[in-house]
């Protein structure tokens, strides 16, 4: 599923005085992911490094004159190139210090001049060149493409640098110009013509499979959208559609990450409330909408890719945000990724899921429509947001229900989302209210996630509804670590009595059950661990200053068989343990763990970890538990986090010792498979007879 990760500031902005425009004109990837190039509105270029922020270079043009193009690097030659004044081009290396002193070459007539890539400069009136051919002979006469009356809008260059693809608008028709470069040809298509009120707010193109794919932002307003009201050469087909509200955008943005996922900007989020700006990531596929963040101040419509980062103007700031979009498939994009489906359940799930999304490969289109208009999918109806807003519980209860059953489970997403959105709300304005089935009931649809309704698990931990919680850590994949840590604190607090009257998934009950009901007595060797080794493994001179007698008198004993905390708490627990993580994001959260708490959350991993050594049956498949990976993945995280308080601790010693004997069964086992490894080999390159009768005896000598 995709994700949105912590942003950072690479610059300061300037913008205009009424904020229409950000200052910046451009941003270009540079010698490689770490540097790009930046080119304010005005007379600045400015080279800066990613990974620390830092400013490399700048170069500023004179007063009075302009940049009227984003400077691009040439990777062959190592220079910068950008126009000035619509007909001066300069180009200059990292080492020049002033840009006046760089080469200069006039273009003949007075033209805007755009410069993309290789380079390849488009003029004003349609012509592409070549720079080196242009450079040649500068005062070489240049043709006009372009009727008369005809602008161009958008300019693009494909990702292989073989296209420049240009957009030109004449009396409300659209044009769309595509020159390659090898061969030099130019081909003009029309597009569909656009309906009154239709205005186009971004546009990018990619190239894929050797199709180019064209991608627009149309703002749509007071009409429906039909498809296929007129035949012509090249037709939009609706990609995706964007909830906008009763708003009018306008400055927004999109851009293809990949074949599956899209990212917008400027479009308000399905369940956020009006007045606020979001970065999305969109899934084409299953029109879900996978990660969203809120970007404070003005949002001015630009957004640059590149190396799985997008930088994006708000405010007075140009934020880096890290992105990641993995192979899209139904399961992770409703959530479900941690959930045992058989390989048919998903054939079958994607034919019912899938869109509708015959692309035609040299036109996508983007449309965002208001809420007022005829949507691609369901919606609550006003009243269902009234009574969510004003009704009693059992009101908002049944109406919710009968929205669930009515709806078409294909288009819930942004209906649920919203419905969610306004449940919280109204819980956290109203301590009286609180519909703690209805919000499992919407969490239950799988249409839900942390980007989406970003307070819900926080509002199900101050009302302490643990259910939710444990329903969110379930079905949410992309929650924060600081949310998974505020979970851990309230689950380890919460006293086992309180714990026991919480209604939980049965399923995640039944394995805690199976696991603390299995006979105390047995003790198996799994994985080369038994716990009657901890007298061995801790006789050693662990220490360096501890004696085999003491050794013995602390551990002769085997680790206790019974779980430390109660059957819910261990319930809860485990969600904890499944939740996904970054280790960078989570260690700072677990550091305000009270040594108490990291104590007992030890003493239950260890519990696990027995259970689990002597019955690797016990991690059933299909049944929702912990893994033995993840139950030391955990060990680790906390001792890393919390190592130093638990040596001073007097009640960690036992348990750190313990541990330690777990860490030397594991190094044992793998020192005694390595022994034999050349031997399994030898095995496995032997030549197995095929006829071997109905008995056979073989004597095989291992050396």
């Amino acid at each position: 599923m995709a994700a949105l990760y912590e942003g950072y500031t690479l610059c300061g902005l300037v913008p205009d005085q009424n904020l229409s425009s950000s200052g910046i004109q451009g941003i270009e990837e540079e010698r490689d992911s770490d540097h790009v190039v930046v080119t304010d509105s005005t007379r600045s270029v400015t080279l800066y490094k990613v990974s620390d922020q830092k400013l490399l270079g700048s170069w500023t043009v004179k007063q009075g004159q302009t940049l009227t193009c984003s400077a691009v690097f040439n990777s062959q030659t190592k220079e910068y190139v950008v126009v000035s004044d619509n007909k001066v081009i300069r180009i200059w290396k990292e080492e020049d210090i002033l840009l006046d002193k760089a080469f200069k070459a006039t273009i003949s007539g007075w033209s805007t001049v755009y410069v993309e890539g290789s380079p390849v400069v488009l003029f004003k009136r349609g012509a592409v060149r070549l720079l080196d051919s242009l450079l040649a002979a500068p005062q070489q006469p240049i043709e006009e493409v372009l009727n008369q009356e005809e602008t161009i809008r958008f300019v693009t260059l494909a990702e292989t640098q073989q296209f420049v693809i240009f957009t030109t608008e004449q009396k409300g028709d659209h044009f769309l110009y595509l020159q390659r470069l090898n061969p030099n040809t130019l081909q003009r298509y029309r597009l569909e013509r656009e309906e009154p009120g239709v205005s186009s707010l971004s546009f990018s193109a990619s190239y894929r499979d050797k199709h180019i794919h064209l991608l627009y932002l149309f703002s749509v307003q007071g009409l429906a959208v039909e498809e296929g009201a007129q035949a012509l050469p090249l037709p939009r087909s609706l990609l995706l559609g964007l909830p906008v509200g009763d708003g009018l955008l306008e400055a927004a943005s999109a851009m293809v990450l990949d074949e599956a996922h899209v990212a917008v900007v400027g479009v308000p989020h399905p369940s956020a409330g009006a007045g606020k700006d979001f970065l999305c990531i969109w899934n084409t596929n299953f029109q879900t909408l996978q990660a969203g963040k809120e970007m404070a101040g003005k949002i001015y419509g630009q957004l640059w890719s590149f190396s799985n980062k997008l930088f994006i103007p708000h405010g007075k700031t140009l934020s880096i945000i890290p992105f990641e979009c993995p192979k899209s498939s139904l399961a992770s994009a409703l959530g479900k990724l941690r959930q045992a489906k058989t390989e048919g359940e998903l054939k079958k799930n994607n034919k019912t899921k899938q869109c509708n999304n015959n692309v035609i490969p040299l036109c996508n289109s983007i449309n965002d429509v208001h809420e007022k208009n005829v949507l691609p999918f369901n919606r609550p109806n006003k009243k269902n947001i009234f009574l969510t807003q004003t009704a009693p519980v059992e009101e908002v209860q049944k109406e919710v229900e009968g929205f669930l059953s009515r709806a078409d489970l294909q288009d819930l997403q942004p209906s649920v989302g919203q419905l969610a959105s306004t449940l919280m709300s109204r819980s956290l304005n109203d301590p009286a209210f609180y519909s703690p089935s209805t919000l499992a009931q919407l969490v239950h649809t799988q249409c839900l996630c942390h980007s989406v309704c970003p307070d819900l698990v926080l509002l199900a931990l101050e009302k302490k509804d643990y259910f939710l919680c444990q329903l969110c850590l379930q079905f949410f994949p992309d929650i924060p670590e600081a949310v998974t840590c505020a979970c851990l604190k309230a689950f380890i607090s919460v006293p086992d009595v309180d714990a026991e009257k919480v209604r939980l998934e049965p399923d995640s009950i039944s394995f805690m059950e199976t696991l603390i009901s299995r006979d105390r007595g047995q003790v198996g060797v799994q994985n080369g661990f038994s716990p009657t080794s901890c007298e061995e493994d801790c006789s050693d001179d662990v220490s360096g200053h501890q004696t085999r007698t003491e050794a013995k008198e602390k551990t002769s004993a085997p680790p206790e068989q019974i779980c430390p905390v109660g059957l819910h708490k261990a319930v809860l627990l485990n969600e904890i343990l499944q939740t996904a993580y970054s280790d960078t994001f989570l260690l700072p959260h677990l550091k305000d763990l009270s040594s108490q708490h990291v104590v007992l959350f030890l003493q239950y991993l260890q519990f696990l970890y027995l259970k689990y050594s002597q019955d690797d049956s016990l991690q059933m498949h299909g049944c929702r538990s912990p893994s033995l990976a993840q139950v030391m993945d955990w060990v680790c995280l906390l001792l890393d986090a919390h190592f130093t308080v638990l040596v001073m601790t007097p009640e960690a010693k036992g348990l750190l010792l313990n541990l330690h004997s777990f860490v030397r069964s594991q190094v044992r086992l793998v020192s005694e498979l390595g022994k034999i490894e050349s031997s399994l080999q030898e095995l496995k390159k032997m030549k197995v007879k095929k006829d071997v009768g109905q008995y056979s005896i073989e004597v095989i000598e291992l050396f």
